[in-house]
C-alpha cells in the first residue's frame, strides 16, 4: 500500500515548520543516486510526520526523478537550502540502502553538527552498507538499524518512542 505524501513538493519547499513543541526532522534519501526506493520514502515521510515536521518531504515526491529538482537557483541554491534545513533539524533520518553521494555528504555534516542520526538499511537488498556509515554507529547519537521493508513504520515508532540517546 502506497501512503500519499500530502504537501510534498517537487520544488523542494518544506512541510510546516516552527510549530512549538514539534521536532524538525531531516529525511535523507537518494535522489540523483537512484529513485528505486521512492515509494518507500513516501511511507517513511508519512510516518515521520507523527513525530515532527519533516523539512525535506520533497525527497519522497513522485514528480522528483533521478535528475533531481529544477530549482531556480540551481545546484548552489539546493545545497544552501538543504544545509540550512540540516542546521535547523533536531533529528536526521536517512534511508541508506540505495547508495547516494548526497546522502553520505548530508550524514557527514549531521555528524559534524552533532545531530542525532538514524540510518535505515535493508540487508535483503543484496547490497553491503558502506563501512563509513556502519562504522560510524556508536549506539547513541549515530545509529544504524537493519530492517525489512514491511516493518519500516514499526522501526520508526520504536526509535522515536524510545528515550533520546
Amino acid at each position: 500500500m502506497e501512503a500519499p505524501v500530502a504537501g510534498a513538493r517537487a520544488s523542494g519547499e518544506p512541510g510546516p515548520r516552527g510549530e512549538p513543541g514539534r521536532r524538525a526532522l531531516y529525511f535523507c534519501g537518494s535522489i540523483r543516486g537512484g529513485r528505486e526506493d521512492r515509494e518507500l520514502y513516501q511511507r517513511i515521510v508519512w510516518r515521520l510526520r507523527r513525530f515532527g515536521a519533516v523539512l525535506t518531504e520533497h525527497v519522497a515526491a513522485a514528480g522528483l526523478g533521478a535528475r533531481g529538482e529544477e530549482a531556480a537557483g540551481g545546484d548552489r541554491f539546493i545545497h544552501e537550502r538543504d544545509m540550512a534545513w540540516l542546521q535547523q533539524a533536531d533529528v536526521v533520518v536517512a534511508e541508506v540502502t540505495q547508495p547516494s553521494l548526497g546522502v553520505g555528504y548530508e550524514l557527514g555534516w549531521a555528524v559534524a553538527l552533532k545531530k542525532p542520526i538514524l540510518c535505515l538499511f535493508r540487508p535483503q537488498s543484496g547490497r553491503v552498507l558502506s563501512a563509513m556509515i556502519r562504522g560510524a554507529a556508536d549506539g547513541s547519537r549515530f545509529q544504524v538499524w537493519d530492517y525489512e521493508e514491511g516493518e519500516v513504520e514499526a522501526v520508526l515508532d520504536r526509535y522515536f518512542e524510545a528515550p533520546p540517546p
